[in-house]
This record gives C-alpha cells, sequence and structure tokens, in this order.
C-alpha cells in the first residue's frame, strides 16, 4: 500500500473547485495576461563533456560552445562555499543555471525505495535553492516497477491525488525560496497535457511549484505529431508564466523499422532538427519568456550536441531571434 492517504481524485477536484473546461480557458486567458514580454533574446544549454575542475573553468566550457544556460555542476554534498562559488561564476559569466535533476519515482510501489525517492527530492530541491537553479524537476513518477515506464494506474484520480500529496510534501518541507519544484510532461503519468498541468498547479497550491515544459514527450499520437505546433502553443498560452526550463528534443513517427512495415504508432526521439517537431513554433513561445532556458539532452556525443545547437541556432536566426 502507498503510504500516503489521496485526500482528493482528480475528477474530484476539478468538480469541488468547478475547474471545466471554460475555466480551464479563464485560467489559460489570465496566465497569459502580460504575456507578450519584449525580449526577444533566447538562452541555450546542454551538458558539457570535457573535464572541469573549477567554476571558472566549467563557465569557460560552457562559453566556448556557446551556451548561456547550464545543468547544475555539483551534488547535493557540496559544502556551502563550492556551491557559492559556482553562483557567483555563474553570475559573472551571464550563465543561468537552467535545472537540478531529482530523477526517481516518488509513486514506487516498493516501500523503502519510495521513501528514497522522497528523500531525494527533497535534497534536489534544497540543492536548486542553494545554487539558484530556475527549478529542480522530476517525473511524477510511475506505479509499477518501471521508474518513468507506463502502468494501468498512473493515469487514475487515485494517482493524481498521490501526486499532490507528494509534491505538497517536498515543497513545505524543503520551502525553497528562490527557486520552484516542476515535474516534467509525460505521455503516460501526470501531467500529460497542458490542462492537466494546470489542474495539478491549481490542486498542489504552492507558489514554489511551477512548469517544466518537454513538448516532445507530449508528442503521443498521429494527431499530436502533424499538429505538433498547436499543441506547443497551447503549453506557452497556458502555462507560459510559470515555465521555468525546457528540454530540447525532437520526434519522428516511424512508418518503417529494420526495413520492415509498422502497422501500430511508433514515435522516436531524435536529435533536433532530424523530427518533426516545429521548432519555429518552440522558439516563438520561448522567445516570449526572459532567461527560460532551452536544455538540449539525451544525445551520445559532443559532436551531435554540437549538430542539435547549430540546428536550433539556424532556425532562431531565420526567425529573427538572438541567443544571449
Amino acid at each position: 500500500m502507498m503510504e500516503f492517504h489521496t485526500t482528493m481524485g482528480r475528477r474530484e477536484f476539478v468538480k469541488q473547485t468547478a475547474l471545466g473546461a471554460l475555466v480551464f480557458t479563464a485560467i489559460g486567458g489570465r496566465a497569459t495576461h502580460g504575456f507578450e514580454s519584449r525580449t526577444r533574446r533566447l538562452r541555450l544549454g546542454g551538458p558539457i563533456f570535457e573535464k572541469v575542475e573549477s567554476p571558472e573553468e566549467w563557465t569557460a566550457a560552457l562559453q566556448r560552445l556557446g551556451y548561456s544556460a547550464a545543468y547544475c555542476p555539483v551534488n547535493a554534498k557540496a559544502g556551502d562555499d563550492g556551491v557559492n562559488a559556482y553562483v557567483q561564476a555563474a553570475r559573472k559569466a551571464g550563465i543561468v543555471i537552467a535545472e537540478v535533476g531529482a530523477w526517481s519515482n516518488p509513486l514506487d510501489p516498493n516501500e523503502e525505495k519510495r521513501k528514497t525517492a522522497l528523500a531525494y527530492n527533497k535534497e534536489q530541491l534544497a540543492l536548486a535553492d542553494r545554487i539558484n537553479a530556475r527549478c529542480c524537476v522530476n517525473i511524477s513518477g510511475a506505479r509499477g516497477n518501471s521508474w518513468a515506464g507506463p502502468h494501468p494506474k498512473n493515469l487514475t484520480d487515485e494517482t493524481f491525488g498521490l501526486i499532490v500529496e507528494i509534491a505538497r510534501s517536498i515543497i513545505d518541507d524543503v520551502k525553497p525560496k528562490r527557486t520552484f519544484y516542476t515535474l516534467e510532461i509525460m505521455p503516460w503519468a501526470y501531467p500529460d497535457s497542458a490542462d492537466s498541468y494546470l489542474q495539478l498547479i491549481q490542486a498542489i497550491d504552492r507558489k514554489a511549484f511551477a512548469v517544466h515544459l518537454d513538448p516532445a514527450n507530449l508528442i503521443c499520437s498521429p494527431q499530436r505529431f502533424y499538429n505538433n505546433a498547436a499543441v506547443i502553443r497551447e503549453c506557452f498560452e497556458k502555462l507560459g508564466p510559470h515555465i521555468r526550463s525546457c528540454h530540447g528534443k525532437d520526434i519522428v513517427l516511424q512508418e518503417k523499422e529494420g526495413g520492415k512495415e509498422i502497422f501500430t504508432v511508433h514515435l522516436d526521439e531524435v536529435r533536433p532538427g532530424l523530427g518533426g517537431l516545429d521548432y519555429r513554433a518552440f522558439l516563438k513561445g520561448l522567445s516570449q519568456l526572459p532567461d527560460t532556458p532551452l536544455m538540449l539532452e539525451h544525445l551520445p556525443t559532443a559532436q551531435e550536441y554540437e549538430a542539435a545547437a547549430k540546428y536550433v541556432r539556424s532556425v532562431a536566426t531565420d526567425m529573427g531571434l538572438n541567443f544571449i
């Protein structure tokens, strides 16, 4: 049994707070008030492959790659002096620390693993606050043995309620002052859409809960694939002011695999520029959000990251946008 008590399921929450489709529209309208920012500059970031041994070497490596955003460079065991040194180096170099990962499964059916995941999330959120990262990010979790995989219980009212309680407990224990706790959108776990993310924001009801956007994870059907620009625009329209960091990937709809035809939906993550994700819509949305980073991920080599960055920059240039 889960140690959390489900106090409010998703449907019950919507019913009790009158959050139907019309209310979602209204929330989206309020959220976009002031959305037309004057900024047109973007931040791009990604991992670095070279070995660095000081904050100054770290910022120099990022600058050589043309990055103005970075993943967290230290772990939670780092002392305050070390953390502060990276904060100061980042500030001096104009680098934004985009996110601290808390990748684990707070919904794990195994009690010990679940407790370990909860403790890790709190530890990582505290690190994000210490290092002044824009957010700490995790997925909501999965009800099965695969930490991030599909499960019949993932998209249920019971699980929605558990996610609400878990997020509240993490935020309330840490009490972050400078950062936010976020959940990455997933195709088979909440939040799985802009609207379900709005539901979580309302239900969790904590100022320190915000949004991490990975639009590639939302593309889970041919309908969404071929209309992904509209999906991306909806995310920025409804969630824009809450978005703290984004992941940059791409996705392709396959009709053949290994030379054989496929007759079921088969979507694969690929390097930006090799798939069908509408990066013009993505970058247009990002350009309205000051200092919100686009972080490249899930590529195997430095050369692949270089190619991804080159593609993203070329799209931005074609749109008249600039990277900091």
